[in-house]
């Protein structure tokens, strides 16, 4: 058993996939009007990694509370640099002497987003 994908609503349908686009890499690989709303797949391409987000003019909102998406990467200089020069205030790199080094940064919509680098 694997997570097919993660689901995220979201308050403005391009801002979130231009970040999402941006920071993670990710590209749109379905794109789709569903009554008033919108839903958004976006994909590494090789299918172990999906995020839908999800549009609707009404109902409950997602705060971004209580959790972080973490995502690997192996160029974690070079995407937190590029999260300073996009103005998207991200946390200083941490190295937790574990092997590991990360950064946090919060999409449009307050969801904690996590790159990091993991030993090989």
């Amino acid at each position: 058993m694997h997570i097919k994908h993660v689901s995220l609503r979201v308050s403005n349908m391009d801002e979130s996939i231009e970040f999402y686009k941006t920071i993670t890499e990710l590209t749109i690989s379905r794109r789709s009007k569903a009554g008033q709303g919108e839903i958004a797949f976006l994909t590494n391409g090789s299918g172990e990694t999906e995020i839908e987000l999800i549009y609707m003019p009404e109902g409950v909102r997602f705060k971004g509370k209580g959790m972080f998406i973490c995502f690997e990467t192996d160029k974690l200089d070079e995407m937190h640099k590029l999260a300073v020069d996009k103005g998207l205030n991200p946390s200083p790199i941490q190295d937790p002497g574990d092997k590991t080094r990360y950064f946090y940064v919060y999409d449009p919509n307050g969801v904690s987003v996590q790159l990091r680098v993991f030993p090989k």
